[in-house]
């Protein structure tokens, strides 16, 4: 019950955040393999040459061969490389009395403009004097990559790169494709999500079975002239299983599913997502029948004109692109649309009206049934023991979603595994409940004076739940720090409620006031546990008073303040209509509903102070307590002696 946002710990025993480096992508091995070929590559055509060449002047050139100083040449082209047999000196320049000498080898290029012919006497000179070879095959190769692969490998691996990161810059489908949808397609397959797979949603189940059969067979609706709703539209917490829902219609149906999220279809140009919606809507099209799913559509239909970004942004481009796709001048049959979000009420009126999304379906926290159907869907093909009871975990995972108990499963399958047993017990399970309500175990070890306090507080909590009335029956109470508390009790309540009356808060209020009243009738103070319980406890009466006309001062009214961000779609300001002096009397009457929570808690603790120390005690002793231990400390519950009154005088 008590959650304080920060641990009461000092500095010195909590440990430093750990760094968590991103990632390092590797690159793939044809990128490597290409880069070092590349630099080899340039090395051997461009890289220093140890034997160094001398450019002389043609002139200098027919000198040093009239002289008989040439040993060897070759011919290229225009070009005449060769060797001197002693290498001269250069030309003598004007102002220079001693030139360097040139190195053996050198080159000059023949003046053919001079005279056409004069390559040919050359050549026959250089015949009849000297050895003369023509160019090699090897040369011929090596001009052939400097001229032709090198610029191709070049290419290759810009053209690799841009495959690279279009994805990132353009969103997929090359340089020109971010304007193609990102929809991706799932085809019937061997293995095809069903209704069979989706437990607790039975209700949903129906609703969505007259869309299964529109889908397999239209003429069956169309022959009377009915129109089958263009849009469903599933609204639920997260974890519900609005998107497996989606999947098992498609996979009921047996046509093509095509999945997008609603973030998808904004990138980092403008009209790329209306671009985007008229693709994806193209290719459902050829496919039709067809169901498009789109996940998270509060990221794209939220109201038009409104927060801060004004009227003229993408993201209202391309929700009247959506809007004029589902119903506009282009009609399309066959292509039911189904999306789903946590924040239906941000979505555009124009997004939900007939004709767009026809059919809301609220998909909610699954029942007793529907958690209990839920727990067997997730065990197939794992092996329990024989004390496990499924009926005992769905009542006492009130609240939990689908995804909630996937996780539980899972969390009490790997606990099973880790201590190598054969089957996964009752007692895993419960371990698993513990963590994923509770949180996981911290390793900060409280001192005896944070551990009494402690104690003391969450029995505070337990014992007001104990005794009263109404109140949620105590599953478990602990002081070893889990998740963000140093310790909890855990409430379970006796079945789903839907609605709660007034007594059931002021009940509440006085719960969460427990753990401050016992710290301060025992130990005469306050501590820094009960911030969480507070803000919990203010936030009911503040309903109280200002939702739920509760308060007999300010009689049957509402006084909501705008609650919503600029941000998320409303308007920037929302004008408060309620005067200062209806303000002043709301604070007035939530402070007086919680101060006089305050004041029962001290009250019936006082009166019971001998179960409070007990129940303290036994909790310094053992750290964890469940009802059956507490129960032996302080005697039965208020609940289980009049359900025991209630059966005795049905009896007799």
């Amino acid at each position: 019950m008590s959650i304080p946002p920060e641990s009461p710990l000092p500095p010195d025993k909590i440990d430093p955040p750990v760094k968590i480096l991103p990632p390092t992508r590797r690159a793939p091995p044809t990128a490597m393999i290409m880069a070092i070929v590349l630099i080899v590559l340039i090395f051997w055509l461009f890289g220093p040459n140890t034997d160094k060449t001398s450019e002389i002047s043609y002139g200098f050139f027919r000198q040093q061969l009239d002289l008989g100083n040439v040993a060897k040449s070759e011919l290229q082209g225009l070009k005449v490389i060769g060797e001197f047999t002693e290498p001269p000196s250069e030309p003598a320049e004007k102002g220079k009395t001693d030139p360097p000498k040139l190195h053996k080898k050198f080159t000059t290029t023949l003046p053919l403009m001079v005279d056409p012919n004069l390559d040919t006497i050359l050549l026959s000179k250089l015949a009849e004097r000297y050895s003369v070879t023509t160019p090699t095959d090897g040369t011929y190769i090596l001009s052939v990559i400097s001229m032709v692969i090198l610029p191709l490998g070049v290419l290759a691996v810009v053209i690799f790169m841009l495959r690279r990161t279009r994805d990132s810059i353009f969103g997929g489908g090359g340089i020109l494709g971010f304007s193609k949808s990102p929809a991706r397609k799932y085809e019937v397959g061997d293995r095809r999500v069903t209704f069979a797979d989706v437990a607790g949603l039975e209700g949903v189940k129906a609703e969505m079975q007259e869309i299964v059969e529109f889908l397999k067979n239209p003429q069956k609706f169309q022959r009377l002239g009915a129109r089958v709703p263009k849009g469903i539209l599933l609204m639920g917490p997260p974890g519900t299983g609005k998107t497996l829902l989606g999947r098992a219609v498609a996979g009921e149906a047996g046509v093509p599913f095509y999945s997008i999220n609603g973030s998808e279809f904004i990138q980092m140009f403008v009209g790329v997502g209306a671009s985007r919606v008229r693709d994806m809507f193209a290719t459902a099209k050829e496919t039709a029948p067809c169901i498009l799913f789109i996940d998270e559509i509060d990221a794209v239909g939220r109201h038009r004109g409104t927060g801060v970004g004004g009227g003229h942004d993408e993201r209202e481009q391309t929700l009247n692109q959506i809007l004029s796709e589902m119903d506009g001048f282009t009609q399309t049959e066959s292509v039911i649309v189904m999306a789903a979000t946590n924040r239906p009420d941000v979505l555009d009126p124009a997004l939900l009206r007939p004709g767009r999304f026809d059919r809301h379906v609220t998909v909610d926290r699954p029942a007793l049934k529907g958690r209990l159907a839920i727990f067997k869907v997730h065990s197939r093909g794992i092996p329990l023991a024989d004390d496990v009871d499924m009926d005992r975990l769905a009542a006492g995972s009130v609240g939990l979603t689908g995804a909630d108990i996937r996780n539980l499963v899972n969390e009490a399958t790997l606990w099973a595994s880790r201590n190598d047993k054969d089957e996964v017990t009752m007692a895993d399970f419960e371990y698993a409940r513990d963590k994923v309500l509770m949180g996981a175990k911290r390793e900060e070890v409280l001192s005896p004076e944070e551990k009494s306090v402690t104690a003391y507080h969450e029995a505070g909590h337990t014992l007001l739940a104990w005794l009263v009335p109404g109140a949620n029956r105590v599953h478990k109470v602990t002081i070893i720090p889990r998740g963000r508390s140093l310790g909890m009790t855990q409430m379970l309540p006796e079945e789903d409620r839907v609605n709660v009356r007034e007594s059931e808060l002021q009940t509440h209020l006085l719960i969460y006031m427990g753990g401050r009243a016992a710290e301060k009738l025992v130990f005469n103070e306050f501590s820094a546990g009960a911030e969480n319980d507070l803000d919990r406890a203010t936030h009911i009466a503040r309903r109280m008073v200002t939702h739920w006309g509760m308060s007999e001062r300010l009689g049957p009214m509402t006084f909501q303040d705008s609650e919503e961000h600029p941000f998320l779609g409303r308007e920037i300001a929302e004008q408060r209509r309620f005067s200062e002096h209806t303000a002043q009397l709301i604070d007035e009457e939530v402070s007086r509903i919680l101060r006089a929570a305050d004041e029962r808690a001290k009250d019936l603790l006082t009166q019971h102070r001998d179960k409070l120390e007990s129940l303290a005690k036994g909790l310094e002793a053992d750290e964890t307590l469940d009802d059956a231990a507490i129960e032996k400390l302080i005697g039965p519950a208020t609940w289980k002696i009049n359900e025991t009154a209630k059966n005795n005088g049905s009896a007799s």
